[in-house]
């Protein structure tokens, strides 16, 4: 073969993979900040679309839980010209959402949100059963209720629960409203620990030793990407620490009822397969993770000085050291 075909040749193939890769849908993913949680829904995500052999392409951005990052990530995802937009926590999904009327060049491009406690307090759609044209997804919203049951399986008596959360976030603002409200028909008050960043977390936790009797953390992205603190901070003073997001209890919280957030990015992948073959997202009402598992770490329970009865151990659906 000569040189003149071989260059012929290594043209076309090159041209063919370019036309190959250029028909792969674009995923740009924009995930708030880098935690177990959060990271467990973008596996899922992704194991999801691979095993169900729908082959895409990633573009994956970290805000790190700065949300002017999240802001300078939607522009870029604009410019990246994707097929499908999914935003990870409310911070990214608001700051990508915006962006639509800055980027006409996105269209209808659809998005989706995953990991969000309340889309409709978020802006991200104004009806769960008919969202708009661009946006849908899944939603992680708690029952707030049962997690204050659960903490009085662990503490009867419980009179006064702290709660840390970012005031700045409008889903950890929701839970907290949502949390008062249940806490006010069992007769518990609940004292508020705001932050704005994860520098002030370490000082949150110690202003609560001394005024109540268990800190709760709900599915903050803050207070949880620097949980290590906190449970330093309550192992020292004896102070029991729950958590709705289970893969806290696995990093040292007493217990959680949450769900299992690599299932949780799994929904968002059927949800995601569906778009990539035709679908609407208004034609996908917003979804809901129902199945609730109940984790416990007996381990922390003891370095936090609370005793837990041998029959809610073994009640249990996962058990952690």
């Amino acid at each position: 073969m000569n040189r003149i075909v071989r260059i012929g040749l290594l043209v076309v193939m090159a041209g063919l993979a370019t036309m190959a890769h250029a028909k792969t849908p674009l995923v740009a993913v924009s995930q708030f900040v880098d935690h177990p949680a959060l990271n467990a829904v973008l596996q899922g995500f992704k194991d999801d679309l691979f095993d169900s052999g729908v082959e895409v392409r990633y573009k994956e951005y970290n805000a790190h839980g700065n949300m002017g990052t999240a802001v300078q990530i939607a522009s870029q995802i604009a410019s990246d010209s994707p097929d499908l937009i999914v935003a990870i926590a409310t911070p990214c999904a608001q700051a990508c959402a915006k962006v639509y009327d800055k980027a006409p060049q996105l269209g209808d491009t659809p998005m989706l949100f995953t990991a969000i406690t309340d889309p409709l307090a978020a802006g991200l759609v104004s009806d769960y059963a008919k969202p708009g044209p661009r946006i849908t997804g899944v939603s992680n919203q708690m029952p707030m209720g049962k997690h204050l049951d659960m903490i009085r399986k662990f503490m009867p008596g419980v009179k006064k629960i702290g709660v840390m959360y970012n005031s700045g976030e409008v889903n950890s603002v929701s839970n907290v409203r949502r949390l008062k409200a249940a806490a006010a028909d069992r007769n518990i008050a609940i004292l508020d620990a705001p932050v704005t960043a994860s520098a002030s977390v370490y000082q949150a936790a110690r202003s609560l030793v001394g005024k109540v009797d268990a800190v709760y953390v709900p599915t903050d992205n803050t207070v949880v990407s620097v949980l290590e603190g906190v449970i330093k901070i309550c192992e020292r003073t004896k102070l029991p620490l729950f958590s709705a997001d289970t893969d806290s209890v696995a990093r040292g919280s007493i217990a959680a009822l949450g769900f299992d957030y690599y299932l949780h990015g799994r929904q968002t992948g059927a949800m995601a397969r569906k778009i990539l073959a035709g679908a609407k997202p208004s034609e996908l009402p917003v979804e809901f993770q129902e199945n609730l598992s109940f984790h416990i770490n007996p381990g922390a329970a003891e370095r936090m000085g609370l005793a837990v009865d041998k029959t809610l151990i073994e009640s249990a659906d996962k058990l952690h050291r």
